[in-house]
């Protein structure tokens, strides 16, 4: 595969996507400025299968219908992103579907149609992304920024990667979340003077700050307006599904004092749609209480047994007290490890849809001893700065300079199960280390490095990235050897490895494919697939939107002579019925076999209906016109 080079000019327009656990969004930054493309700008992060395979529906059809069809509905799948089976254990009783082990230790989902990764279903949201914006823009859209949570590591970052590219994007970089949304408060506030701001980004899955320094061009706007992560931490396991979970669990108490302990004692004993229904229940409470001061509750349990209970303001804000601390554990150890006190905070940036919640911003207004900044929309603000930084990876923008930060900690397996850690946390990406290491055992021919990730002293205790072998080294006494490690993290913070035997001459390296990541050669399998069977989705797609807009067509058409029946002619009636019945024919075959369905002769059908629905809505306005 070849890509044209950033630096083209014909090469189209670069996106910055916003891939969230809740929702998603294209935005683009041009002559007019950022901004977010399509109407409405969210598209929720849910994807449907078919029971037969492939994509049904993605976005807000999908969400839609997920109580209906749960076990085929996926959502929240940025948590699964990069993971193994048991780093996601503790969100598999929350979820409709049934999660399984895949190759190299991935999580994957089951669906009736078969197992698909993570990393299939985020390509769909991307794909649809994608769509969006080459409809907005009227040009093919084949490169983007991609934002992740700025505390994701490498695996997860990986995955997010080969997503990208399984929805036919080149990804030119990957920018942290709280970066991004800094870049677009830059473009928002016009700055004289440095600000050191902090961005507390709490979405759907995760949670992240980061603290900038962000340094005007010089004469207030002339040179590229300066912005350095001084330092970042979080939590990939901390956001808006966690506290949808303590609220369910607040249901199932109640259910079981209200009614016996013959009820479940949690979600892992319920039905999959039951599941579902608790999840969006949960939310839309959550929802209502950022504005509400109570949110009724009510909950059909069946055999009669209904659960009314009305969640207080106060109430909520005590059970979810313990999780916004959580949240300023992390704000603290970042002004730690910036060497700053609250005080040297100029700026709060609230980003994401759980910012909302009037106890986090009192919180934070609390901790900081300032008002949170809440100009910017804390749903579009990310993919707003991903499309600014998208627009200076093109060369488009040359007036903003952007330094970011390694999340994590990188080193090698040490004798005795040590890590020796090459680059540490909060160190300027792009970043280059080596260290010399040797044998500690006679006669060694080939030498296994081991790759880890994370803060802790021990290798038990951090992430293993890869692992790849220094072979046909000459026998050598123990301690001989000089071997020179060197780890390389691009602007993306993607790690490289390389190894360099110095007396003999061997050399080895490794791009890193994360223990818990797809391989590179199930990706190009992915992509290959997608590629032979192109044409064949699309056209299944088309026939799925077809089919949706048609029996839409035929529900209001329905209804719309329900109310004027008197006043159709014989005429009028037979025409439009039997344009109805065209229609519910071709729609009945579309859904029994998609292949054998004819989408022109839907359209064309769809369209003769309509038009001879035309003297329904004429009588229709007519009588509203009367009174």
């Amino acid at each position: 595969m070849t890509t044209t080079p950033p630096d083209r000019a014909d090469a189209g327009p670069v996106v910055g996507i916003d891939l969230g656990t809740t929702n998603s969004l294209v935005a683009i930054a041009d002559e007019r400025g950022p901004r977010v493309l399509g109407e409405p700008p969210l598209v929720p992060s849910v994807v449907r299968y078919a029971e037969s395979g492939g994509v049904e529906a993605v976005g807000d059809e999908a969400k839609a219908g997920a109580v209906r069809r749960p076990e085929r509905t996926v959502s929240s799948v940025k948590r699964l992103m990069g993971r193994s089976l048991a780093d996601a254990a503790p969100d598999a009783p929350y979820l409709p579907f049934e999660l399984v082990e895949g190759e190299r230790n991935t999580a994957r989902i089951r669906l009736p149609s078969g197992v698909v990764s993570p990393q299939e279903v985020s390509a769909e949201v991307l794909r649809t992304l994608r769509s969006r914006a080459e409809a907005e823009l009227g040009a093919p859209v084949s490169r983007a920024v991609i934002t992740v949570p700025a505390y994701f590591d490498d695996a997860q970052r990986q995955a997010t990667r080969d997503a990208g590219r399984l929805a036919g994007l080149d990804v030119l970089r990957i920018v942290n979340e709280p970066t991004a949304a800094a870049l677009a408060y830059g473009v928002g506030v016009q700055n004289t003077k440095p600000q050191t701001i902090a961005v507390y980004d709490l979405g759907g899955g995760t949670f992240d700050v980061s603290i900038l320094r962000l340094t005007p061009g010089e004469s207030g706007g002339a040179g590229a307006d300066f912005f350095e992560v001084l330092s970042t931490a979080g939590d990939t396991r901390l956001g808006g599904d966690d506290v949808d979970r303590l609220i369910i669990q607040l249901l199932l108490e109640r259910a079981r004092v209200q009614f016996g302990a013959d009820l479940p004692g949690d979600v892992s004993g319920l039905a999959p749609d039951v599941r579902q229904a608790l999840r969006d229940f949960a939310e839309a409470a959550k929802i209502r209480l950022s504005e509400a001061d109570a949110a009724p509750l009510r909950l059909d349990l069946g055999s009669g047994r209904v659960l009314e209970h009305t969640l207080t303001r106060l109430e909520f804000e005590s059970m979810i007290a313990p999780w916004v601390e959580r949240t300023i554990s992390r704000c603290k150890q970042a002004l730690r490890d910036a060497k700053l006190a609250p005080a040297d905070i100029d700026r709060v940036v609230m980003v994401g849809g759980s910012t909302r919640i009037p106890l986090v911003r009192a919180r934070v207004r609390e901790f900081i001893g300032a008002e949170p900044y809440t100009a910017l929309d804390p749903d579009q603000v990310v993919a707003l700065g991903a499309a600014v930084q998208a627009s200076i990876v093109s060369g488009a923008d040359r007036s903003k300079l952007l330094m970011d930060v390694l999340p994590l900690s990188l080193g090698i397996e040490t004798v005795g199960g040590g890590v020796a850690k090459l680059i540490v946390r909060n160190q300027m990406v792009p970043a280059r280390a080596s260290e010399m290491f040797s044998t500690s055992v006679d006669g060694q021919t080939s030498i296994k490095l081991s790759v880890y990730q994370g803060e802790r002293e021990m290798a038990a205790d951090c992430r293993k990235l890869a692992e790849f072998h220094l072979a046909g080294l000459p026998p050598m006494p123990a301690g001989v050897p000089q071997v020179e490690v060197e780890f390389l993290v691009d602007e993306s913070g993607v790690l490289s490895v390389r190894a360099h035997e110095r007396r003999s001459g061997k050399r080895a390296q490794i791009q890193v494919v994360p223990n818990h990541g797809l391989s590179r050669d199930e990706v190009a399998r992915m992509e290959a697939e997608a590629f032979e069977h192109a044409r064949e989705d699309m056209t299944r797609h088309r026939v799925a939107d077809l089919v949706t807009n048609a029996k839409l067509d035929l529900k209001w058409i329905a209804e719309a002579i329900d109310r004027v029946q008197d006043e159709l002619t014989d005429a009028e009636r037979e025409s439009i019925g039997s344009r109805q019945n065209d229609l519910a024919r071709l729609i009945e075959q579309a859904e029994a076999d998609w292949k054998q369905a004819d989408p022109d002769a839907i359209a064309a059908a769809k369209q003769a209906l309509d038009e001879a629905s035309v003297p329904i809505h004429e009588k229709s306005i007519a009588r509203s016109l009367r009174g």
